[in-house]
């Protein structure tokens, strides 16, 4: 499907020709020689040396922010996850150099879709992020390739503007969705989203981590949009591990499928993937930066991002994933060893349904006997030195939630010195 449109900016115009090709299966304008695009560049010393901000090798403390131990996991509020070091040197080759953003997008896309053996006719763009490839994304299915509607949007006249959403899903990321401008209509049964379908509705939109919590599950709801010809969107950010889901939910059949990239994937912390449909998912990259006057704009997404989430993507998939899990677990069992000598103090493991789906330790005991709530065993361990991040209370469990596999080697050790620590020195 080739897209057909007439525009006056030059880097619209441009974004179409790659992605009409992109459409027809011909990339047009992309890279055509990598050894090329990274060669060294001219003129530019590259020593190595690090002077004024940064020489200490520790920026954080330079700045006064201290670091943390990660035991909670891969939250954007403590920075998501660290790249892996070839991540970061593709990302360094990738700044010496000027490049077309789309034409870098649409061969991004084409790499990753290879990558991940999508089904024939998916395909995908990398965004700032899941949030910023929800918007995008929905952003996509109302514009087309109508310039004027992505030049209006959130002005959504001539538009479909309703979007159907299952109550237990609405969340504080259904942000990204109502910043277009659309409706969410509310529905909890097969017979709500009978009711709530008309010529209005847009797209049916699915939170992933929400599954088990709505009639309505994950493989049906797509079904459901199917059966009525309505897109569907899953907003999968964190739902690896297991590391199948990168395909899984395109099998299923899901139009559009928004994952984090800088979660366990362990891209950059803003870089995230839109996977789905070719035709709109090149609708989304029109209505996304480097464009001007899109909905988009605002979520730029760097050539270093676009090139980083593509060689992250290529070690995760090499990655002996049954190994990883094996070492996260003995990091748990360590720590639950140290701190079970304690009187009273018991401990379990648990894995998430969805998101973070990695082994964690839960640890309880009983408050007559040691003095100290969870949360202000959390608080303790936050202001600790060194700082140590653990979850009070996570998935309605009264106690600490560990998560081990953002924990660098040897950490374990230091959250169990210190977690025993703490009890003991609370214990009556």
């Amino acid at each position: 499907m080739p897209l057909s449109i007439h525009a006056n900016r030059r880097t619209f115009l441009g974004t179409l020709g790659a992605l009409g090709g992109y459409l027809s299966g011909i990339l047009t304008g992309a890279l055509s020689s990598p050894r090329k695009l990274f060669a060294a560049s001219a003129g530019l010393p590259n020593t190595g040396k690090v002077t004024g901000f940064g020489a200490s090798g520790n920026v954080y403390e330079e700045l006064g922010v201290a670091t943390v131990i990660n035991g909670q996991g891969t939250m954007t509020v403590l920075g998501g996850s660290l790249m892996r070091p070839e991540v970061e040197a593709v990302m360094a080759q990738a700044g010496r150099h000027f490049v077309s953003i789309p034409d870098l997008e649409v061969a991004a896309g084409k790499r990753i879709a290879e990558m991940l053996k999508l089904p024939e006719g998916y395909a995908a763009i990398v965004t700032s992020g899941a949030a910023a490839a929800m918007q995008s994304g929905l952003a996509g299915i109302l514009t087309g390739d109508n310039p004027k509607f992505i030049e209006q949007i959130p002005d959504l006249t001539g538009m479909k503007s309703e979007v159907i959403i299952q109550k237990s899903h609405r969340n504080p990321f259904d942000h990204q969705l109502r910043n277009t401008g659309v409706k969410l209509i509310v529905v909890e049964s097969r017979d709500d989203v009978k009711k709530a379908i008309n010529p209005q509705t847009a797209m049916m939109h699915f939170s992933n981590f929400a599954d088990a919590s709505g009639q309505i599950k994950v493989e049906e709801w797509v079904k459901l949009a199917h059966e009525n010809n309505i897109p569907a969107f899953i907003d999968a950010a964190a739902d690896t591990p297991p590391v199948s889901h990168l395909w899984d939910y395109a099998n299923m059949g899901y139009d559009l499928i928004a994952f984090s990239g800088g979660k366990a994937i362990r891209g950059p912390q803003c870089a995230g993937l839109l996977v789905g449909k070719k035709d709109l998912v090149a609708y989304a990259l029109l209505n996304n930066s480097p464009h001007e006057d899109t909905i988009g704009r605002s979520q730029k997404v760097g050539k270093e991002e676009i090139v980083g989430m593509v060689k992250a993507l290529e070690s995760y998939l090499k990655e002996d994933h049954e190994a990883l899990t094996k070492e996260w677990q003995r990091r748990l069992e360590f720590v639950a060893a140290q701190v079970a000598k304690i009187p009273s103090v018991t401990t379990s493991y648990f894995v998430p349904d969805v998101a973070n789906h990695v082994p964690h330790l839960h640890i309880q005991w009983q408050q007559q006997r040691i003095k100290l709530t969870p949360r202000e065993a959390s608080q303790a361990l936050r202001k600790s030195q060194p700082s140590i991040v653990v979850s009070a209370g996570e998935e309605g469990r009264e106690g600490l939630s560990l998560s081990s596999f953002m924990l660098q080697p040897g950490e374990e050790k230091i959250i169990a010195e210190n977690l025993a620590a703490l009890l003991k020195s609370h214990a009556g």
